[in-house]
C-alpha cells in the first residue's frame, strides 16, 4: 500500500503542496523531505527560523527532539496514510516528543497547524 509520502518520492518537491483533506486548506506550499539518515538527523538544526508556508517532513520516524534548535515548532505525528495521531504544538527547544504508531512527522513553525485549522484526526495529503 502506498503511503501519503509517495508523491514526494516520484515528483519534484517544489511542485507539491501539503493539504488538509478535511478542509481543503493548503497547510504548506514548500515541502522539505527528510527521508535519508543524514537529512533526518540534521532536520531543522541548521535553520534559525522557518517560514509559515514551509513543512519539513521526516520519515520514517515516530519521535523527534528539538535539542540545539533555536526556535519553537509544531510537530504532527502521522500514520502512513497521513492521518494525524498527535500534534505537539509550540514544542520549545530542548524537548522531545513521540507517538507510538507514528510513521512520519511534519514539522512547521510554531502555531502553524492552529492557524490553518488542522487538528487531530485530520488527514494530510501531498499533491
Amino acid at each position: 500500500m502506498p503511503s501519503f509520502l509517495s508523491p514526494l518520492l516520484h515528483a519534484d518537491a517544489e511542485r507539491l503542496v501539503l493539504r488538509n483533506q478535511r478542509t481543503g486548506t493548503v497547510v504548506a506550499s514548500r515541502l522539505l523531505p527528510a527521508f535519508d539518515s543524514a537529512s533526518r538527523r540534521t532536520g531543522l538544526l541548521k535553520h534559525t527560523s522557518l517560514s509559515a508556508d514551509t513543512a519539513l517532513i521526516i520519515a520514517p520516524t515516530n519521535a523527534v527532539h528539538t535539542l540545539f534548535m533555536r526556535f519553537a515548532i509544531d510537530v504532527a505525528f502521522v500514520t502512513k496514510e497521513g492521518r494525524i495521531l498527535k500534534i505537539a504544538d509550540h514544542l520549545q527547544p530542548w524537548r522531545m516528543a513521540a507517538k507510538w504508531g507514528g510513521y512520519a512527522v511534519v514539522e512547521m513553525t510554531a502555531g502553524a497547524f492552529a492557524r490553518c485549522g488542522t487538528a487531530l484526526s485530520d488527514t494530510l495529503v501531498i499533491e
